[in-house]
């Protein structure tokens, strides 16, 4: 019998909400025709205790609708339907769809923004795969920052969410306050920047008249990975469908001044503007399927360090909004062909490993000579990066299809066979230096001292968890030396 939304909720509390959905939900829904009668629809829903129904085609494996519990009350109860009437007379179509390799958190967000609670996962083909309800996710923003949440959807001026993102960071800023996990500090941010940033390309899309070709607002880097922290600035581009090198020229050019709006709106909304100009407003980065494909190949192909620096920031790519299979099939594309390019992956390893570790050989801190910060560690040049860089490594040599650092990680570790104490540790370590981290960022200052931290300010089991922390990131590096060594 399948299992109710309880159970199901209780079976994936102990995943994360950057894992693949595919993984997540468990239990199947039951599924109709659209020819059964709403009385047999509605015996199913009793018998299997679900709070949902799929309507599929069974020809073509096909999502058509779905009748809710919900609909049940107000379409059949309320409005006298004819229970001998086929169920796609009741159903609800013009279904909200994911595709079932979609994490977690992107669930959480659509459902939050089209307010619904219900989402029909389908496979790349378009076939039917499973349902996943809001119940089922843990990843959604908490009562708290509900007020925050509906105001952001609501939101009809730039200049309101200009005024929101300023709260959002204050909503923030007291979960660091108040001691909130790393990664509970991390779902909220993600689900609110993300939400953010949503509202704003949707309000200045409206204000363009873009080309009707299917296209993709990308997110690279610490956003791409959903770890943004309070200090961030923006790394993005755009994707879109084109037939010819010409075309794709076109459609550029028409591209470029909606997403110099939007990268313009975001930094008003406390997102600064990209440093490197890795923004969608550069046409480097505003680039056709192909066009995209051809950059990633030529970086595998010629491991220099601009390619292996590109690599750190354009391979953590994530659909935001738009046409998410764009993403996902230049996703499937470089998985494909990247391990492939040992030499390039050998690169990437000597690359996060050509700097000197912060602990000593008796195990005591080794401070940075930098005459700004004397006396501090580079937490995240010495602290997040190497599992991050580790992570990014594993996910392109083995096929890992998620850009979570920490799901990275735990697929690359149970694919090797990694001890699951020494997982956990690893997962732990890196969590711990970003609470760190966001800790530093709450107090303000500039970025490069928001990642700095004198170990001799901590409490003393502060200390020797980051000394412990930072044990960690050897043990990551060694692992890494020894699994890509030449052969």
């Amino acid at each position: 019998m399948p299992a109710s939304s309880t159970e199901r909720a209780a079976g994936v509390a102990s995943y994360s909400p950057y894992a693949a959905l595919r993984h997540l939900v468990r239990a199947q829904p039951p599924t109709v025709g659209p020819a059964t009668s709403v009385q047999d629809t509605l015996l199913l829903l009793d018998q299997a205790r679900a709070d949902a129904v799929v309507v599929v085609d069974a020809a073509r494996g096909v999502p058509l609708g779905i009748l809710t519990l919900h609909d049940v009350v107000r379409r059949i109860a309320i409005e006298a339907c004819d229970l001998h009437a086929p169920v796609a007379a009741v159903m609800t179509s013009g279904l909200i769809t994911l595709p079932a390799d979609s994490t977690a958190h992107a669930a959480s967000v659509v459902m939050v923004r089209r307010n619904v609670h219900h989402l029909v996962l389908t496979e790349a083909d378009g076939r039917y795969f499973n349902l996943v309800s809001q119940s089922d996710l843990y990843a959604l923003p908490g009562g708290e920052s509900a007020d925050l949440v509906r105001a952001i959807l609501a939101a009809q001026e730039v200049e309101t969410l200009v005024a929101l993102a300023g709260e959002l960071r204050a909503f923030v800023a007291q979960l660091v306050a108040g001691r909130v996990s790393a990664e509970t500090l991390c779902q909220h941010l993600s689900s609110l920047n993300d939400l953010l940033t949503l509202q704003v390309i949707e309000l200045i899309a409206g204000r363009f008249d873009l080309p009707y070709v299917e296209w993709c607002w990308l997110v690279f880097g610490s956003e791409g990975r959903l770890e943004q922290t309070l200090a961030t600035d923006q790394d993005n581009g755009l994707i879109f469908a084109a037939a010819s090198d010409d075309e794709a020229e076109t459609l550029q050019a028409a591209f470029l001044p909606f997403a110099r709006a939007v990268n313009e709106a975001l930094d008003a909304c406390g997102f600064p503007l990209c440093k490197g100009n890795i923004m969608a407003s550069n046409p480097q980065w505003c680039l056709s399927a192909e066009q995209w494909r051809r950059a990633f190949s030529a970086w595998l192909e010629s491991p220099q360090p601009e390619a292996l620096l590109n690599s750190s920031i354009f391979f953590d790519f994530r659909a935001l909004y738009g046409q998410d299979s764009l993403a996902s099939e230049l996703r499937s594309w470089l998985l494909a062909r990247a391990g492939s390019y040992p030499i390039f992956l050998r690169g990437m390893v000597e690359n996060t490993m050509n700097w000197e570790s912060p602990l000593n050989w008796w195990k005591g801190f080794r401070y940075d000579n930098d005459k700004d910060f004397p006396h501090t560690i580079d937490l995240k040049k010495h602290g997040s990066r190497p599992f991050v860089d580790a992570a990014r490594i594993y996910a392109l040599a083995r096929g890992i299809p998620e850009t979570n650092t920490v799901e990275r990680l735990r697929i690359a570790g149970e694919q090797g066979g990694l001890a699951a104490a020494d997982l956990g540790a690893q997962i732990a370590a890196f969590q711990h230096i970003q609470r760190l981290r966001l800790n530093n960022q709450m107090n303000g200052g500039t970025p490069e001292a928001s990642n700095r931290i004198d170990p001799d300010s901590l409490h003393e089991l502060d200390r020797l968890i980051l000394r412990e922390a930072l044990k960690q990131v050897q043990n990551v590096q060694r692992r890494l030396r020894r699994d890509f060594a030449p052969t």
